[in-house]
C-alpha cells in the first residue's frame, strides 16, 4: 500500500508538471506579458477566441456614427441593431478588459510592483483606467466590485457611476507610479514590453492617463458640467496628449501573419462591405451645411474619391442609394463599390496592412477642450483649441509616412491647402460665431475610421439630433440615421445606447445579474447610459 501510494504521488506530479494549471499564477517576465495586454487594445487572438479588443466592435459602431455603411441594402447592423441570438458581436470589448486584459495585467501589476519596476506598475493602471472606461462608455453597467475574483462563479453588476470614479482611481495612482525613478525603472527596459506602443517612454504613458482622466469628466449633460466639470476637462487636457508626437498609436509588425498586421488592412480582409457614408463625403466635399463651399484637402487620406474623381458616399441601408456607377465610392482598399475583394493595391489610412492604429490622438484633445471651454463661455479660448485641433489633425495625417506616402502625389497637403483651409470663415469663425456644431464635426472629421468609439459617446451626449443653441439646427449637421421600418425591430423605433453584456460569458453563466439590469431585453442596446443623462 505504501508503495502504491507513492507511485500515485509520482505519477500525479509528473502530470501537473506536464499539464500545468492554466489559470494558476506561473510566473513569467513582466517583459513578456505586456506586448498581449497592449495588443489587446485593438484586437488579440487566443485559443479561446480572436478579436479581443476595440477594433472589431468598431466594425459595427462604425455604422452606428456614420463612419460607413454596408454595400448592400438592408444589412441588419446598418439598422442599427444589436447583437441578436448567440452571438458575440458587440461583446469584444467585454471580453478584452475581463479576459484578454483579465487576470494577465492584474499579474503584470502585482509581479512588476514585487521587482520594483514602477513604470510597468503604472502603465498597467493606465491601461486599467483606459479599460475600464472604454467598457463602461461601451456598456453602462458592468462588474467592478466582484470583478477578477477567481473564487467567483457569477458577478454582481455596478453602475456606470462607480466605474468612472474608479477609472480615475486608477488613473491618479498610474500617474504616481509614472513619476517614480527609484527601484528597477528603466526606458530600456520598459521598451521590451513597450515596443510597438509608447516605446518606454513614461512621459507618453503619464500623458495617457492625463487623456483618459479627461475624458471621465466630459460629462456635458451633468448639472454640474459648466461650474465644475468643465473646468476638471481642461486642466487634465493641458496634462494630456496635446502633440502629435505623443499620440498613443498601435504600430505592426507586419510579418504576412494575420495577428502582425492591422485589423482593416487587406490581409485581415475585414473591411471589404465598408463604405463611406453620405455624411463623411459631404463634411470633406464642402457640401455639408455647415461648410458650405469648403472642400477639405484631407479628403483623399481619409476617404475614398469616385471614378468621376469626386467624393460622394451612401446612406445607412441603402446600398448604392441610387448613385451611378461612376459616382459611386471605391473600396477602402481601391476597388469598385461593388467589390469585396482584397486584390486591390491602393489602400490608404488605416486601410493598409501595416498601417499604425490610432487610439487616442491629440487632435481629439483639443476639441474636447476646445468643447469645455465653450461651455464656460470663453469663445476666444475655445476657438483657439478648435483651431489647433483643426491643425493637428492636418499634421497628423501628413506627418504619419504610411498615410501620406500613399495619397497621389497631385493630391497630397501642401502647407498652402491647409493654410487656405483654416483661413476660410466658413471652418474657422470669429470667437463669438463658432458654435458647438463647428467643434463636433472637425472633431468628428479628425476621429474619422479609428475614433469611432469616442465618437459614438459624442453623439450619444447629444443624443444624436440633438440642436445647437446657437445655430437651431443639429449639432450634427445633416446627420440622418434610419427611422420607421428601415429600423432593425428589436429597437421599437430607437435608436442604440449600449451594447449588451458579451453572449458567451454572461447570458451562459451569469443571467441573475444580467436580468436585473435588464440585459435580455430585445431592445436592452436602446436603454439609454448614466453619462447621456441629466
Amino acid at each position: 500500500m505504501v508503495s502504491a501510494a507513492a507511485l500515485l504521488g509520482s505519477c500525479s506530479k509528473k502530470v501537473d508538471e506536464a499539464f500545468l494549471n492554466p489559470n494558476a499564477s506561473t510566473r513569467v517576465p513582466v517583459e513578456t506579458l505586456l506586448p498581449g495586454i497592449i495588443g489587446n487594445m485593438v484586437g488579440s487572438s487566443s485559443a479561446q477566441g480572436s478579436s479581443y479588443g476595440t477594433a472589431y466592435d468598431g466594425l459595427y459602431i462604425g455604422r452606428y456614427v456614420n463612419f460607413w455603411a454596408t454595400n448592400t441594402t438592408n444589412y441588419q447592423y446598418d439598422r442599427l441593431s444589436g447583437a441578436t441570438g448567440a452571438s458575440d458581436l458587440f461583446g469584444s470589448i467585454w471580453a478584452m478588459h475581463y479576459y484578454g486584459m483579465g487576470q494577465n495585467l492584474g499579474r503584470m501589476i502585482d509581479w512588476a510592483a514585487e521587482e520594483e519596476k514602477w513604470d510597468y506598475v503604472g502603465v498597467g493602471y493606465a491601461i486599467r483606467a483606459w479599460s475600464w472606461y472604454t467598457l463602461t462608455m461601451m456598456y453602462g453597467e458592468a462588474i467592478l466590485k466582484q470583478a477578477f475574483d477567481p473564487n467567483r462563479r457569477v458577478f454582481e453588476y455596478d453602475s456606470q457611476e462607480e466605474i468612472l470614479a474608479e477609472s480615475r482611481r486608477l488613473c491618479h495612482i498610474a500617474i504616481n507610479y509614472l513619476n517614480r525613478t527609484d527601484g528597477n525603472v528603466s526606458q530600456q527596459n520598459l521598451a521590451l514590453g513597450d515596443q510597438y506602443f509608447n516605446g518606454g517612454d513614461v512621459n507618453k504613458w503619464k500623458k495617457f492617463a492625463y487623456t483618459v482622466l479627461a475624458r471621465t469628466y466630459h460629462l456635458t449633460n451633468k448639472p454640474n458640467y459648466k461650474t465644475e466639470m468643465a473646468d476638471s476637462v481642461i486642466f487634465y487636457c493641458d496634462k494630456a496628449i496635446t502633440s502629435n508626437a505623443d499620440n498613443a498609436i498601435a504600430t505592426f509588425a507586419n510579418s504576412g501573419i494575420s495577428g502582425t498586421s492591422n485589423f482593416y488592412g487587406q490581409l485581415r480582409n475585414n473591411a471589404g462591405l465598408l463604405r463611406q457614408t453620405r455624411f463623411i463625403a459631404d463634411l470633406m466635399s464642402g457640401v455639408n451645411t455647415m461648410f458650405p463651399g469648403a472642400a477639405d484637402p484631407r479628403a483623399p487620406y481619409i476617404i475614398r474619391e469616385n471614378n468621376n474623381g469626386t467624393y460622394k458616399g451612401v446612406r445607412l441601408v441603402k446600398g448604392t442609394d441610387g448613385l451611378s456607377t461612376n459616382d459611386q465610392p471605391r473600396n477602402f482598399w481601391g476597388g469598385l463599390f461593388s467589390s469585396t475583394s482584397t486584390a486591390a493595391t491602393d489602400a490608404r489610412y488605416i486601410f493598409q496592412n501595416g498601417a499604425p492604429y490610432p487610439i487616442i490622438t491629440a487632435a481629439e484633445i483639443a476639441f474636447m477642450k476646445a468643447e469645455a471651454l465653450w461651455y464656460k463661455g470663453d469663445k476666444a479660448a475655445a476657438l483657439t483649441a478648435y483651431q489647433n485641433g483643426i491643425s493637428l489633425s492636418f499634421d497628423f495625417l501628413t506627418g504619419t509616412a504610411d498615410y501620406h506616402s500613399k495619397v497621389p502625389a497631385a493630391m497630397q497637403i501642401t502647407p498652402a491647402a491647409k493654410a487656405a483651409y483654416l483661413a476660410n470663415p466658413v471652418v474657422v469663425p470669429t470667437a463669438n460665431n463658432l458654435t458647438l456644431s463647428h467643434i463636433m464635426l472637425q472633431k468628428f472629421i479628425s476621429q474619422y475610421a479609428y475614433g469611432m468609439h469616442i465618437t459614438w459617446v459624442d453623439m450619444r451626449r447629444y443624443h444624436y439630433t440633438d440642436l445647437d443653441p446657437v445655430t437651431g439646427s443639429q449639432v450634427y449637421a445633416d446627420l440622418t440615421l434610419p427611422v420607421g421600418s428601415e429600423l432593425w425591430p428589436d429597437n421599437v423605433g430607437k435608436w442604440p445606447y449600449r451594447a449588451r453584456p458579451r453572449y458567451n460569458s454572461e447570458f451562459l453563466y451569469n443571467i441573475v445579474a444580467l436580468d436585473q439590469v435588464g440585459g435580455r431585453l430585445l431592445d436592452y442596446h436602446t436603454k439609454e447610459m448614466w453619462f447621456s443623462q441629466p
